[in-house]
């Protein structure tokens, strides 16, 4: 990974591998609305981990943009080197793709072990500045990374409430590790 320059922000994502149909269309115009307002915040490096869903759709737009905004990086935490066993063969060539394209890359573990991706979230959120997660429950994986992130202090953007027109700042999902805390 690099050196981040002082001023400079750092953002990771986190969020569901599957989603609604009608949110998953919205949901790369949204991307690019939010990576280009952080951008203009400073924002430059952005972290994905490597899963299917919206991990995927962020580095995607990630590398996407990158042609229009100078100095904008994507960097893969991911938790191990057989992440796509089982994933079907578009899913794999997609996360080739994104791994042959990213700026800096790090594997955590080799081989999968229990407890491995929930590493791979906190070193997601472990040096980053700002969350942008698609949360819409409050247990399993998206939402242990959205409470780490909470935990740690970072802004946390849950496009999930931006999708549903309630405005910057929404409470958590009810019952979520962290209720209470104000997301954007």
């Amino acid at each position: 990974m690099t050196e981040k320059d002082a001023g400079t922000l750092t953002v990771c994502f986190t969020g569901h591998r599957h989603m609604e149909r009608e949110e998953a269309l919205r949901l790369p115009a949204l991307l690019d609305s939010v990576i280009r307002e952080l951008y203009n915040r400073g924002a430059r490096i952005f972290r994905a981990g490597g899963a299917q869903g919206f991990d995927t759709v962020a580095a995607l737009k990630v590398l996407e943009l990158r042609e229009q905004l100078p100095g904008l990086r994507l960097e893969l935490i991911l938790p191990c080197r057989d992440q796509t066993a089982g994933w079907d063969e578009a899913g794999v060539r997609t996360y080739r793709y994104i791994y042959r394209n990213a700026d800096a890359s790090r594997f955590i573990f080799d081989r999968y072990i229990e407890g491995c991706m929930l590493e791979r979230d906190r070193r997601l959120v472990a040096g980053s500045d700002i969350c942008v997660a698609f949360c819409t429950r409050s247990r399993g994986g998206t939402a242990y990374t959205c409470a780490c992130a909470l935990r740690a202090g970072l802004e946390l953007i849950n496009l999930h409430e931006r999708m549903r027109g309630q405005g910057s700042a929404q409470p958590f999902p009810s019952g979520m590790p962290g209720s209470g805390s104000e997301i954007r």
